[in-house]
């Protein structure tokens, strides 16, 4: 996008959606690290005219399931009773991602005559502290082969996930801009929902992305400080 295209984009916005972990933070033991100047920025935002949502894909599925969780989100299902599932959810479980695990979300599925897996996001990899992390992605593809079933993704890049958030803002897809570290499932999901998508160049973000041949951010900066320093020029706040 244009620079002259990108002022006027900030200056008709209404609300602002973060990404949290790679934007935010990088992720890893003790609850991970802040990213320099995030903080800061986000206090900046909130201070300002605009709405702020961060974007976190746990979506409760009104079913009996089997589920693949990291400990800390397990208490959000406490009352679902999994007892017989008649689906799978799956998020990103990290280190819960054992081959038992997975191969007891298989026979969940197998035995069932219509299989239904649900999956909290399509992201390939994320960044923790130590370094690149599988996501949960590619153990949803792992179960869609193993089963012959196509996952239903209710976190990014699903439109659902982005319109969910509009409806709650109350605003107009041209109106939100959302500021995130996956070039796929951030900014071009925000993308065909008709929002604009700005990358950061933390987190997961790679050099080659702005040269990426089927998605391309409505913009680049080197982190979410630099982001609300433009954003916040232009509306002259």
């Amino acid at each position: 996008m244009a620079d002259k295209d990108w002022k006027e984009c900030i200056k008709s916005l209404k609300g602002v959606v973060l990404d949290m972990c790679g934007v935010l933070y990088d992720s890893g033991e003790g609850g991970g690290i802040p990213i320099p100047g995030s903080v800061e920025a986000v206090k900046r935002i909130k201070a300002s005219d605009l709405q702020l949502r961060w974007v976190w894909p746990l979506m409760m599925v009104p079913v009996i399931m089997f589920n693949v969780f990291p400990a800390d989100l397990l208490p959000e299902f406490k009352d679902i009773d999994n007892t017989n599932p008649n689906c799978v959810v799956i998020g990103d479980a990290a280190d819960k991602f054992s081959y038992q695990n997975l191969n007891d979300a298989f026979r969940v599925l197998i035995q069932l005559e219509k299989p239904v897996l649900f999956s909290l996001g399509r992201g390939r990899y994320y960044k923790e502290t130590d370094g690149l992390k599988l996501d949960v992605g590619v153990y949803m593809k792992a179960l869609e082969y193993a089963c012959d079933v196509e996952a239903e993704v209710v976190g990014k890049p699903a439109p659902m996930f982005f319109q969910s958030v509009l409806t709650d803002m109350g605003i107009q897809p041209q109106e939100a801009l959302m500021i995130g570290d996956d070039l796929i499932n951030d900014v071009g999901g925000a993308q065909n929902c008709g929002m604009r998508g700005l990358q950061v160049r933390t987190g997961k973000y790679r050099p080659g992305d702005e040269k990426h041949p089927a998605v391309t951010a409505d913009g680049y900066v080197d982190n979410l400080a630099e982001a609300v320093d433009i954003i916040l020029k232009y509306r002259g706040q």
